[in-house]
C-alpha cells in the first residue's frame, strides 16, 4: 500500500549528514562506519531504495536552517541571511534529485493525482518519489515578505517554530506567544494559501497561531501528551481543536516521544521495548477523542538526527513501515481507514489548501 510520510528531512540529512541517499541504508551505514562526527553514524535508516522498497512513494520533505543570537545555546547559524543560504543549498539538493529522475516536486491537485495513480499501480522499480516542501522552523526566512519567493519555489507547508528561540515564534520547551514578525508571517501564509505546521510550537503561539490562521493546518509529527508527558506533545485540547479544524497529525517515531521516562543519549530501544505499535498507542488516543480515524496519518521524522539508537526496535529501516498496514488491521480498523491513515488524510488537506 501507498505510504505517505508527513516529515522527512531528507536535504538536511544530504548536505549536512553528507549522506547519498541514492544508495540503500545499508549502504550508507556500511561508508559511515567509524566516523563520529554525528550521533547516528553508521546507524541511519532513511535512503531512497529503501523507501520504494516499503512503498512510501509520497513524503513532506523539509527544509531547515536554524538562526541562534549569541545567547541561544542551541546549533545553527549566526545570522537569517545564512541560514536563508543553508535552505537554499538544501532546495538546490531537491533540485538535483529532480534532475535525476529520484524526486518529482508536487504543487498543484493535478499533480497529486497523477502520482498517486503511478503509486497505487505496479510503480516501476525507480518510480520517482513525490514531495511536498516543507519548512521546519522560519527563521530562514528573511522578512514574512520574503515568503511569497520561498513560495514560488514550491514551499507549501511551513511550522513557524522548532526548538527553543526563534525569530518568529517560540519553540518546543520554551513558553510565550508569536513575535510580533511571526503573526506577519501566519497571515502571509494564509494569504499565500499555505499550510500551517503546528508541530513545536510554544502553548501559547499554537492557540494563538490557529486564531490567527484561517486555513488548512496539521501537526506532521507530533504525538499525545496524555501518554508521554513533554510540552513537546499535544494534550487533548491541543487535539480537539486540531479535529474541529479537520486537521491531521502524524505519528513520530523518535523513541522519546513514544514512551515516557526515556533520557536522550541513555536510555536504548532495548531497555524500554519500545516497538512500532507504541505509535499506534498514541493513535488510538487520538482517535478516541475524534470518534473517528480521520485525524491521524504518519509523520515518522526518522531521519531527524537520529537513527537507531532512538528507532523503535522492531525496525531496521523506513521500509519496514509497510508493516503498518496489518498492524492497524489487527486493531480493527477497516480498509477506509486504513488507507486514511497511510496516505488518504493527508491528501485531503493539501487538496483542501490547493483548491
Amino acid at each position: 500500500m501507498l505510504i505517505f510520510d508527513c516529515h522527512l528531512d531528507l536535504s538536511m540529512n544530504a548536505v549536512e549528514w553528507n549522506r547519498d541517499l541514492t544508495k540503500s541504508v545499508h549502504e550508507i551505514r556500511e561508508r559511515e562506519r567509524g566516523h563520529t562526527d554525528k550521533v547516528d553514524r553508521a546507524k541511519g535508516t532513511v535512503a531512497f531504495p529503501d523507501m520504494r522498497r516499503g512503498k512510501i512513494g509520497l513524503c513532506t520533505a523539509t527544509l531547515i536552517g536554524r538562526y541562534v543570537d549569541k545567547s541561544n545555546p542551541l546549533p545553527g547559524w549566526h545570522s537569517p541571511e545564512i541560514a536563508w543560504a543553508q535552505t537554499q543549498g538544501q532546495l538546490a539538493w531537491y533540485r538535483a534529485m529532480e534532475e535525476a529522475g529520484e524526486m518529482v516536486q508536487i504543487t498543484t491537485t493535478a499533480a497529486l493525482d497523477k502520482h498517486i495513480a503511478l503509486w497505487q499501480g505496479n510503480p516501476p522499480a525507480n518510480a520517482p518519489i513525490g514531495y511536498i516542501l516543507s519548512l521546519e522552523g522560519a527563521d530562514s526566512i528573511r522578512t514574512p515578505k520574503h515568503l511569497e519567493l520561498a513560495y514560488s519555489q514550491g514551499l507549501r507547508a511551513l511550522g513557524p517554530a522548532h526548538y527553543g528561540a526563534g525569530r518568529y515564534s517560540p519553540g518546543t520547551h520554551l513558553p510565550g506567544n508569536l513575535t510580533p514578525i511571526g503573526r506577519e508571517l501566519v497571515k502571509e501564509m494564509d494569504r499565500l494559501g499555505m499550510i500551517l505546521d503546528v508541530t513545536h510550537l510554544s502553548d501559547e503561539a499554537f492557540w494563538e497561531a490557529l486564531k490567527i490562521f484561517q486555513g488548512p493546518v496539521w501537526a506532521s509529527h507530533s504525538n499525545c501528551r496524555a501518554l508521554v508527558p513533554d510540552q513537546r506533545q499535544f494534550d487533548d485540547d491541543q487535539i480537539k481543536a486540531l479535529i474541529e479544524r479537520d486537521a491531521v497529525l502524524g505519528g513520530a517515531l523518535d523513541a522519546w516521544m513514544m514512551v515516557p521516562g526515556w533520557i536522550r543519549g541513555k536510555t536504548t530501544p532495548q531497555e524500554t521495548g519500545v516497538k512500532l505499535s507504541h505509535m499506534i498507542d498514541h493513535q488510538d488516543h487520538i482517535c478516541q477523542l475524534a470518534g473517528n480515524a480521520r485525524h491521524i496519518g504518519i509523520g515518522t521524522d526518522l531521519d531527524g538526527g537520529y537513527g537507531l539508537e532512538q528507532s523503535p526496535g522492531d525496525i531496521d529501516t523506513i521500509a519496514d513501515l509497510a508493516r503498518l498496514p496489518a498492524m492497524y488491521a489487527q486493531r480493527k480498523y477497516s480498509p477506509q481507514d486504513i488507507e486514511g491513515i497511510m496516505w488518504g488524510n493527508w491528501v485531503r488537506v493539501l487538496k483542501r489548501a490547493w483548491k
